[in-house]
């Protein structure tokens, strides 16, 4: 970890908040608790405990991983439902095939992004191929679900996929830090991901005994999730490590810095920071969907069950006449 990388980063353009920036406080740092997820890959829930006027526009995210699996071991999801968010799938170390009801998908590997917008609804379903289920292997990955304003909670499904070569790569003034801008935009450097909430996603690689000091926009709110490693975080260097969150408070840049010493099968700091410009909307979120009211989470169920948000699509020996979910 992690699949993007290069050798120098002293070539990349540097980033760093303006000195007069007004350091952003450390309000909480959560650890996540453990569970599985879909038929049983195991996963942290990183936002658990966190109270939803810090996240939002985010909604949940769960690491998958990392787990190093043995032949036949891998899992993923079965087919399920999704209306009103959007799903980010950053996919780290290993492989996922991920596939909809309205013919869209593909293969995220080492690096990518798969950024599915559920919008009014479809069916989905997420698991590894069957040739590393058969090798077994790593596997390591993010699940982030945004959120979407109630003007666009019914849009067209739409997907991007984001390949590992077209992030934004930055790193610090001394290049102690690699920074991968997935979406949105840091110091004037966008990323390749397209979002209808804005927000920014940043996955940082920090070496031992770096630190990175970086602008952020005043009206995001702010958090940084540790994937891997051991740093402290904020001006004040609270601590933080492996599947821990931070919560900053206001201002315009957050700080982050790697402990001298990293575990050995840990060499640095690995965190994914996160923005968002708050949508400040109701929110009703049941299961796979996020809607304002209740009663358009009961008219979801009520479309799901009567296979108004799609068939699955002939697979695995299924005939076309296959079985609707719900």
């Amino acid at each position: 970890m992690p699949a993007v990388t290069v050798e120098n980063p002293l070539t990349l353009p540097r980033v760093a908040a303006p000195a007069d920036a007004v350091a952003r406080p450390v309000l909480t740092v959560t650890t996540a608790p453990s569970g599985f997820e879909g038929e049983g890959f195991p996963v942290r829930r990183a936002f658990a405990g966190i109270n939803y006027r810090h996240l939002d526009p985010f909604i949940m995210m769960d690491q998958m991983g990392e787990v190093d699996y043995a032949p036949g071991e891998p899992k993923g999801t079965p087919w399920h439902p999704h209306r009103g968010f959007e799903t980010v799938t950053y996919i780290i170390d290993g492989i996922f095939d991920h596939q909809d009801s309205q013919g869209g998908g593909g293969t995220i590997t080492n690096g990518d992004t798969q950024w599915m917008t559920a919008g009014s609804g479809l069916l989905h379903i997420e698991a590894p191929p069957e040739s590393l289920v058969m090798s077994g292997g790593l596997f390591h990955g993010l699940q982030l679900w945004v959120n979407l304003p109630a003007k666009d909670k019914m849009m067209a499904p739409r997907y991007q996929d984001i390949r590992g070569g077209h992030v934004q790569l930055l790193t610090t003034p001394d290049g102690g830090a690699l920074l991968r801008v997935i979406a949105g935009e840091l110091d004037g450097h966008a990323g390749p991901g397209i979002t209808h909430t804005p927000i920014t996603m940043v996955h940082a690689t920090l070496a031992p005994g770096a630190e990175l000091t970086l602008p952020w926009r005043e009206d995001f709110n702010g958090l940084a999730y540790v994937l891997a490693g051991r740093g402290s975080v904020g001006a004040e260097r609270r601590p933080i490590h492996l599947g821990q969150t931070a919560v900053f408070g206001a201002g315009s840049s957050l700080t982050v810095r790697a402990d001298d010493k990293q575990d050995s099968h840990t060499p640095d700091l690995e965190v994914v920071l996160l923005g968002g410009q708050p949508i400040r909307e109701p929110m009703a979120h049941y299961g796979p969907f996020v809607m304002n009211t209740r009663d358009e989470l009961q008219q979801a169920f009520d479309d799901f069950q009567k296979g108004r948000l799609g068939t699955i699509p002939a697979v695995h020996g299924m005939s076309e006449g296959g079985p609707q979910t719900g």
